[in-house]
């Protein structure tokens, strides 16, 4: 049972704040990522390996835990009770540097029936094929899906490959940046028939170029002429779902803003309710005026 070092996977030292875990995996996550990177299995590896280190790093008590019991930190518990019991009758077990514990050689004293389930798993007791077996629950995994703020605008179903498995998700309408969603049994295998771990996606959002999301409000920027800022009239504008005319007033200033209702983001598990897009106005002011146009601008600058 090789000792996994967690740290190294993600470059970062046993020091690390969250922050510095966090920053660490989501780079390590976008390099590795199988849709960068199809058809490449050092790759695929290295991005189950990313993922299974900070599942562990970004917990503080698991991290605890591994810090102490390295990668058997899944049966802390266990590890302590066997211990207490073997203690109990006589002897003292110790696990040396197995699995990633640190210390020297271990011993035991007494009876082996005296031994847990737990250590019988590790070491192979003579007895274990008398003895039930307790099962394990698989490691829970995550994984982060990168969208646009178009794929969140409707809701619809997506295939994923996670660990060379397709999965079919559904990507809800409304989703946020962050938010996560749970894949019960999509994890890692639990061992002597214990239940699959979970997978967790985090649904990363990239910004749009051309509309601001403030949780359901939209912002924009609209560019009008200076003779409509002045005179009035049309403009047709661009919203998150195509063009619409608005009637711009006499006088409008640079910096105005106009609200249209219901022109916004789906509010999150709410159908058919929408937030507010929200315009503000940009007046282009002329660089190229004509002679002429420059006569009419001084007569009105003199009036």
């Amino acid at each position: 049972m090789a000792f996994i070092d967690y740290y190294s996977i993600l470059g970062v030292s046993k020091t690390a704040t969250a922050d510095e875990i966090k920053k660490a995996y989501r780079k390590l996550a976008r390099k590795y990522h199988p849709d960068i990177n199809p058809n490449d299995e050092e790759a695929k590896k290295k991005f189950q390996q990313v993922n299974e280190a900070n599942e562990v790093l970004s917990d503080s008590e698991k991290r605890k835990k591994y810090d102490e019991y390295g990668e058997n930190w899944k049966h802390a518990e266990e590890y302590e009770k066997a211990r207490q019991q073997q203690s109990q009758n006589g002897g003292f077990a110790d696990f040396g540097n197995y699995g990633g514990f640190e210390g020297g050689s271990y011993s035991f004293g007494g009876d082996d029936e005296g031994f847990s389930d737990f250590f019988e798993s590790l070491f192979g007791n003579a007895r274990s094929s008398r003895r039930s077996t307790r099962g394990f629950r698989g490691q829970d995994y995550s994984s982060e899906l990168y969208l646009n703020l178009h794929d969140v605008y409707e809701t619809h179903k997506r295939t994923i490959t996670i660990n060379d498995k397709n999965l079919r998700i559904t990507i809800p309408a409304g989703a946020s940046n962050g938010q996560v969603i749970k894949l019960a049994g999509q994890g890692g295998p639990g061992s002597n028939g214990g239940p699959n771990g979970d997978l967790y996606i985090t649904f990363v959002i990239a910004e749009d170029p051309s509309f601001k999301r403030v949780e359901n409000d939209l912002y924009t920027t609209a560019e009008i002429s200076l003779y409509t800022a002045v005179l009035g009239g049309e403009e047709t504008i661009d919203t998150f779902t195509g063009k619409v005319k608005l009637k711009i007033p006499a006088g409008t200033q640079n910096g105005t803003k106009a609200r249209l209702k219901g022109k916004g983001f789906p509010v999150y598990k709410q159908d058919g309710k929408f937030g507010d897009l929200i315009i503000t106005y940009s007046v282009k002011i002329p660089t190229s005026l004509t002679a002429e146009q420059k006569e009419l601008f001084e007569k009105l600058a003199k009036s």
